[in-house]
């Protein structure tokens, strides 16, 4: 058969080979081109698009490998995490997943030389929980995600509502048994023993003069018995007002507490909310970096698309060019007080606002949010770093 032959065993057997995985030895992450054996892997070596790779990369060779570690820790990562979510896992057994991929980055690449220094790493970083045993290093993933946190808080704040529900049930019952307790100490007739000083004398009773007694006595309670019964009410209906009122107040300071405190946690969370990417289309942005030359040193550019989060396609304001770049080679920029912004980072992110001053002590600014349900509020101490100007 032919060597261009598409159904011979050899061209069935090269298409069956560039699928799977290669060697590591023959791949070039650079390039990010797998060669299938050593003599294309020097032909390569030798090619001019591989030796412009190698140059570029000379001039900064830190900032790659920096880029390549990320890359791989976050993959790594992002694999545990959906893969085994937060069980105890041989960290061999996730390296293999990860290595399943074909355009994986190779940890050749990155600053960790072999996956037990990579694992030592994770557990002193805190991504992750490891320890050693005969078999070898296990690894647990330690979640970290807001959302994931925001539903522990809520479930939290529900078991304290629950066992404060729980505990103000249990003292109301308590204190019906402590009033029944005493209201059935006082009904309890006292028995006393009859005892007379002389046996010898006798008990003469007179009907007559106790059936008037008792008539007088009986025509006492008559009369008493109505301004009795009015002033028991009236004293039962300024206590049951007075415990009325006592018992809204309380429960008003309540429920204002609670309130407040869930305000406080909130207003917390919106703070501590932050991000290590700030990029976001439709944003005026200054060039810092001098390796682009003076041309487009301290040159404004516009946002127009953002890549993997921490890079960005721009396009200058004054000579239309477009560049990527990454977040590090650039920096904010504010407009004049009463111009629109956006928050690029922490508990506001996402919302436009009205630049309405700046504080050049602190470093900060105060916008009043313009959009979203938040409208009308005003923020104080947003960092410059966190607001840009809008395009």
């Amino acid at each position: 058969m032919g060597k261009s032959d598409f159904l011979s065993p050899k061209a069935i057997a090269n298409r069956i080979k560039s699928k799977g995985l290669q060697k590591l030895r023959w791949y070039c992450q650079m390039c990010q081109k797998q060669c299938r054996d050593e003599n294309g892997f020097k032909c390569h070596c030798m090619s001019e698009s591989h030796q412009r790779q190698l140059l570029l990369a000379s001039e900064n060779p830190q900032q790659f490998m920096d880029y390549f570690s990320d890359e791989f820790r976050t993959e790594f990562l992002e694999l545990l995490s959906r893969r085994f979510g937060t069980k105890r896992v041989h960290n061999n057994i996730v390296y293999n997943e990860y290595i399943g991929h074909r355009e994986h980055i190779h940890m050749n690449a990155t600053q960790w030389e072999t996956l037990t220094d990579f694992t030592k790493w994770l557990g002193r970083e805190g991504f992750c929980k490891v320890d050693e045993t005969p078999k070898g290093w296990y690894i647990q993933y330690i979640d970290r995600d807001p959302e994931t946190i925001r539903r522990q808080q809520e479930l939290e704040k529900k078991k304290k509502q629950d066992l404060d529900d729980a505990e103000r049930t249990a003292k109301f019952i308590e204190e019906q048994v402590k009033r029944g307790m005493g209201a059935t100490e006082q009904d309890t007739p006292v028995f006393t023993e009859l005892s007379r000083e002389n046996e010898e004398e006798k008990v003469a009773f007179n009907l007559n003069r106790g059936a008037s007694t008792s008539g007088s006595t009986s025509a006492k309670s008559s009369s008493l018995a109505p301004n009795a019964l009015k002033a028991a009410a009236t004293t039962a209906s300024v206590k049951r007002k007075d415990t009325s009122q006592s018992t809204g107040q309380a429960r008003e300071k309540k429920k204002r507490s609670a309130l407040d405190e869930i305000m406080e946690l909130e207003e917390q969370k919106k703070k501590t909310e932050r991000t290590d990417f700030w990029l976001h289309p439709e944003i005026v942005v200054k060039i810092v970096t001098k390796k682009l030359g003076e041309k487009y040193h301290k040159k404004k550019a516009v946002v127009q698309e953002v890549v993997d989060r921490y890079t960005a396609v721009v396009k200058l304001v004054d000579s239309g060019d477009k560049l990527k770049l990454d977040q590090t080679h650039l920096e904010t920029v504010l407009p004049a007080p009463g111009k629109k912004v956006l928050i690029l980072n922490g508990g506001y992110k996402g919302n436009v606002g009205v630049l309405e001053s700046i504080n050049e002590k602190s470093f900060s600014a105060t916008i009043v949010i313009d959009s979203g349900l938040l409208k009308g509020r005003k923020v104080e101490g947003i960092q410059y770093e966190d607001i840009s100007k809008l395009a």
